[in-house]
């Protein structure tokens, strides 16, 4: 499971003494305990897992940017080292390719007709995509290849 993996990465960087990583880890740790007793659960599954990372992935992002723009760089290249650290317990990306290869299976099996059926065509793609891609690109291609559909109809 995911969740051990982080568990014992993160007691390797402290036996380690490796404070970035560690203290990275840490935050994560405490995000998946926190989610984990939201849901009244003991363990969380590696897809909520990958959720929680998810989200920090992107306040870490936003933190970038914000320290950036504050002539912050010190603290943004703190930042953007954590960020590559939450990165490597990601699932392998999907490249646009493969994601517009699902979208095509999906509008077929669903028999979608234009943006009106943007729901049905999202829920089968999230389903074989499970967080293996980001879902604004995932969103934006079904969008484009909807409103394709309707040009074709017409």
């Amino acid at each position: 499971m995911l969740e051990e993996k982080i568990l014992n990465d993160y007691k390797e960087a402290m036996k380690n003494k490796d404070t970035l990583r560690s203290a990275a880890l840490s935050f994560l740790r405490a995000d998946l305990i926190n989610v984990a007793f939201a849901k009244k659960k003991k363990n969380l599954n590696d897809e909520e897992v990958i959720a929680v990372i998810r989200k920090q992935i992107k306040a870490h992002q936003d933190s970038v940017d914000q320290f950036k723009k504050g002539a912050r760089q010190d603290l943004a290249d703190k930042e953007a080292k954590e960020l590559q650290i939450l990165k490597a317990y990601l699932p392998q990306e999907l490249t646009s390719d493969e994601i517009k290869k699902i979208i095509e299976e999906a509008v077929v099996s669903t028999g979608a007709q234009g943006q009106k059926d943007m729901g049905k065509v999202m829920k089968e793609v999230n389903a074989k995509i499970s967080g293996r891609a980001e879902g604004k690109l995932v969103s934006d291609l079904v969008k484009e290849r909807l409103s394709g559909s309707k040009e074709e109809a017409k």
